[in-house]
């Protein structure tokens, strides 16, 4: 009989040794025995907080995940890391800050694993930034890891119909334009966040984690199961099993987030209709592991993939829905026989992305979430990259629920969010414009900011799909209407989005795909030798450091890249 594997890949240096008589003794204080130093030591990332709705119920979540890795032999530690709830933040200057809490999650999450020397991890997130960042951090360690989303929130209910966070934001815009009452405002207020869970449409949260299953580094279901259900706690159980069962196998992250397994995540956001902030997160996700994925791989992706889900923002029904007629897996069922996945990719239960789905059932029903293949909402996907003489490294526009693909009107340019809120107020902005927002990019920001309050206006005052809006900011999962954001290269490093004036005619094409102002080439030199860069918007503190380090959003907006 052979001796049972060492599963100790790193922790060894703390469990064995004279020299680490003072490490043990500190473990031996939070709880640690002799026959824990002889099992791999396994971080339990949770991502709990009180700030948000997306994360008030993880710590119960990080519990059965440490259950579970304790029932199969190792030895689990919890610890916590930062959130920031984008849609508390949205809107004013804290969400400056909500891109940035993806690189300090990933960082902490890396720094606690990396000093501790856990041998393998488990980490549960929920709002925006929190997958992202749980994987970026999975990635760079390399260690046997598994990651479970805390879930969608249910939806809300007012006047017999559902609502969401989105309803809330849009009835900002219905209030100011006189189509709703003070009473009823605060109805709204009251009755779109019902529990925990993180937005329900196919918003930020969902978008993600549905990337991390299709890319295969969630437990099958993970991404579509409600934060409420009990399903969700047995899954984190069963991801407390399942990483030692990596650790078994030898089984590291850069082994399943393959090229192949970012194109099978791209080909599911497209089903989907899902948020533009995918593009940068993928990207960050794709460099944390050395893989080498472009916007060019997107748009190629695109033009294959049709878009199937009538899922909010743009359209009916919220995750809750997917999930109760078979969820991202009977998606994903769909298209990989329709030939759009690659099925031989390795996923976190140690099997092929076909050997889980073909123990899926067919997604259930006459159910209208879903479109057939054959009578897609769209031929191809609905997120689109656009280049031209306006965003010569690319920008992206979110396309779904939208009649009309191409627009043509004057800029109406302003250098802030909060500028550009004023002027929508003061009904400055009419049918045909183009509202320009700049310095709102990953440095001049600094921070990114999304979009959702300035969008949401537009369509509260009846302006949606009437009004384009252009930035170098981004936008939320919950944005809709003809919106182009991720513009690059941006204005604080004098992107041509700086050298826009009033009045410039500007052409948005999602067919062509192109994205250009009228401005010869000779006005534009002579432009842009006038242009001078204005100072950072911040001098101290975490944005500066940010401002300083990140790179273009066309790669991803990183922070420890060479650019």
């Amino acid at each position: 009989m052979t001796d049972k594997k060492d599963l100790r890949i790193r922790s060894k240096v703390i469990s064995e040794g004279v020299n680490r008589v003072p490490n043990r003794a500190m473990l031996r204080a939070v709880g640690f025995t002799d026959e824990d130093f002889k099992k791999p030591m396994i971080g339990v990332a949770s991502t709990w907080s009180e700030v948000t709705p997306c994360n008030m119920h993880i710590d119960k979540l990080a519990l059965e995940a440490k259950q579970g890795v304790r029932n199969h032999g190792g030895a689990p530690l919890i610890f916590n890391t930062i959130t920031v709830s984008d849609g508390i933040s949205m809107g004013h200057g804290g969400m400056l800050f909500s891109l940035p809490s993806r690189e300090a999650i990933a960082d902490s999450i890396e720094i606690v694993t990396g000093a501790e020397r856990f041998d393998g991890l488990v980490a549960i997130g929920g709002c925006d930034k929190n997958t992202p960042a749980c994987l970026m951090a999975i990635g760079r360690m390399n260690i046997p890891a598994v990651y479970v989303y805390g879930g969608t929130i249910q939806p809300g209910k007012l006047e017999g119909k559902n609502v969401d966070i989105v309803t809330a934001f849009e009835a900002v815009g219905q209030y100011h334009d006189g189509k709703m009452t003070d009473d009823q405002l605060h109805k709204v207020e009251c009755s779109v966040c019902p529990g925990p869970g993180s937005c329900g449409g196919m918003y930020t949260a969902n978008t993600m984690a549905a990337a991390a299953e299709a890319m295969g580094m969630s437990l099958p279901g993970s991404s579509s199961t409600p934060a409420i259900s009990p399903d969700k706690a047995a899954e984190c159980a069963a991801a407390g099993r399942q990483v030692i069962s990596l650790l078994e196998q030898e089984i590291y992250p850069r082994d399943i987030m393959t090229k192949k397994a970012f194109e099978n995540a791209i080909t599911v956001v497209m089903a989907l209709g899902g948020s533009t902030n995918a593009f940068l997160h993928l990207l960050a996700i794709a460099h944390s592991v050395g893989v080498d994925l472009t916007l060019d791989d997107f748009e190629r992706i695109r033009l294959r993939v049709p878009h199937l889900a009538d899922l909010k923002p743009s359209g009916r029904h919220a995750m809750q829905d997917l999930n109760e007629v078979g969820g991202i897996p009977g998606v994903m069922k769909l298209l990989l026989a329709e030939g759009l996945l690659h099925g031989d990719c390795l996923t976190v239960t140690g099997k092929s992305l076909a050997e889980n789905l073909a123990e899926v059932a067919p997604l259930r029903g006459s159910q209208e979430i879903i479109r057939p293949i054959d009578k897609p909402l769209k031929p191809n996907g609905p997120l689109v990259v656009l280049r031209g003489n306006l965003a010569p490294e690319g920008a992206v526009a979110k396309m779904s629920g939208m009649k009309k693909l191409r627009f043509v009107g004057p800029a109406k340019v302003y250098d802030s969010e909060e500028e550009a809120t004023e002027a929508i107020l003061r009904d400055e902005i009419r049918k045909g414009d183009v509202l320009v927002i700049r310095y709102c990019g990953p440095k001049g920001g600094p921070g990114m900011p999304e979009m959702l309050s300035v969008t949401a206006l537009i369509v509260g005052k009846g302006l949606g799909g009437e009004v384009a809006l252009i930035t170098d900011g981004r936008f939320s999962g919950g944005s809709h209407g003809f919106v182009v954001g991720h513009v690059s290269p941006e204005a604080q490093v004098g992107g041509p989005i700086a050298l826009l004036r009033n009045g410039d005619m500007i052409t948005i094409d999602s067919e062509t795909q192109e994205m250009t102002f009228d401005v010869s080439d000779s006005d534009l030199a002579a432009r842009a030798q006038a242009w001078q860069q204005p100072p950072l918007k911040v001098s101290t503190g975490v944005l500066y450091k940010y401002a300083r380090l990140v790179s273009s959003a066309s790669k991803g907006a990183v922070t420890d890249s060479a650019e």
